[in-house]
């Protein structure tokens, strides 16, 4: 069945989902931008492990304290969750961006290493990006300063992480949506099979979470928030990026 335990402490949420945000170190008032990309288009429904699902923070049990979440691999049923796992050939990255300028000043960068039960993580960050931008992406030469398995708590460098399979909290009625923008239906999976007819202009009342009951894989984080921010700057900016 799904997993829907906190992972670390319960935490309250500002968003469903922080694609990219501007958080406020104080008291970390979001203005945000808010959605979802579940196989948001062919490439990734043939490659659902470099699917990033959505992306989250929030503030952390401890005070001072932000957690930032990535979540992948998009509708794993509790039957097929235990046979998938992080793809060992991607680099799935937490940015950063602390001087108000639109790109990354900092990067956490995370790489699996091994499949299945065996599967260990390794952590490097917070460091400079080797090169910036969403295309160009290379591991670090830094040492890790977390490495462990995968489905355990690990912690290092003032870091508390987790790496593994958990419920999906996003909540969308993807069948309403898709008679809504039938363009955007997928083309494989119980989704495409949906009529072409009738659509629709809006969502049912009451809603149904058509995503409940699945899994994702899970990356989080809880950090000092000040390992985020430079120079009395308390405004930053935050995104993850899976490449390959």
């Amino acid at each position: 069945m799904s997993d829907r335990r906190p992972l670390f402490a319960p935490p309250h949420v500002l968003a469903a989902a922080l694609v990219v945000a501007g958080l406020f170190a104080g008291g970390l008032i979001a203005r945000r931008a808010m959605a979802s990309d579940h196989q948001d288009s062919p490439e990734v429904e043939l490659n659902p492990a470099s699917d990033m699902t959505d992306f989250y923070a929030f503030p952390g049990a401890t005070a001072g304290n932000i957690v930032l979440v990535m979540d992948s691999w998009a509708f794993l049923t509790p039957a097929n969750t235990p046979s998938v796992s992080f793809d060992p050939n991607l680099l799935y990255q937490f940015k950063v961006e602390n001087t108000g300028a639109p790109i990354e000043n900092l990067v956490f960068q995370v790489t699996f290493q091994g499949t299945g039960s065996s599967q260990t993580v390794q952590v490097r960050g917070p460091v400079a990006p080797p090169v910036v931008g969403a295309m160009q992406n290379r591991v670090s030469s830094a040492a890790p300063i977390i490495t462990g398995p995968v489905n355990k708590v690990l912690t290092g460098g003032g870091i508390q992480f987790f790496a593994g399979p958990r419920s999906d909290p996003f909540f969308i009625d993807l069948e309403q949506f898709f008679r809504i923008l039938p363009d955007r239906k997928p083309v494989t999976g119980p989704l495409s099979q949906l009529p072409a007819t009738p659509t629709a202009s809006g969502f049912r009342n009451p809603g149904i979470d058509y995503v409940a009951g699945h899994n994702v894989l899970s990356i989080v984080m809880e950090l000092p928030t000040t390992m985020l921010t430079s120079g009395g700057n308390a405004k930053i900016g935050l995104w993850g990026t899976i490449s390959r």
